[in-house]
């Protein structure tokens, strides 16, 4: 089995900041704990030193766009095995346009307008579309 695994090595965490969501498994207290001596208090998380956002769903374009569209082109030969299933995400995401991205970019501007607009209540008038 090959692992595609991120490298991180030349990375300097003071740069960056690490954002998951709420899930149980990511907010379990190992994954925090881990999570912290790589990104000290540069971490965005349920548990974490800097809160997760509410309705953050709504303004990450990971979250509302890419992740869906990456696993419907994954899935959508009904892989059988987990080399199928890595290969078809290898080449869904390795076949991502640059303008596909840069609507997802305007579509998320838009969010966050709108999220300004409602004062960080609920986005009943975003248009979902890329």
């Amino acid at each position: 089995m090959h692992v595609v695994k991120p490298k991180t090595d030349d990375i300097d965490a003071d740069d960056i900041w690490f954002q998951q969501d709420g899930a149980t498994c990511h907010t379990a207290n190992a994954t925090i704990n881990l999570l912290k001596e790589k990104f000290g208090e540069s971490i965005i998380s349920r548990k974490g030193p800097v809160n997760w956002l509410p309705r953050s769903c709504d303004l990450t374009p990971l979250d509302f766009f890419l992740w869906g569209y990456v696993k419907s082109l994954c899935y959508a030969n009904k892989p059988q095995t987990f080399n199928a299933l890595q290969d078809n995400t290898e080449r869904v995401i390795a076949e991502i346009q640059p303008d596909l991205c840069e609507r997802v970019i305007e579509n998320w501007v838009q969010r966050i307008h709108a999220m300004k607009r409602s004062r960080g209540g609920h986005l009943n008038d975003v248009i979902f579309h890329t």
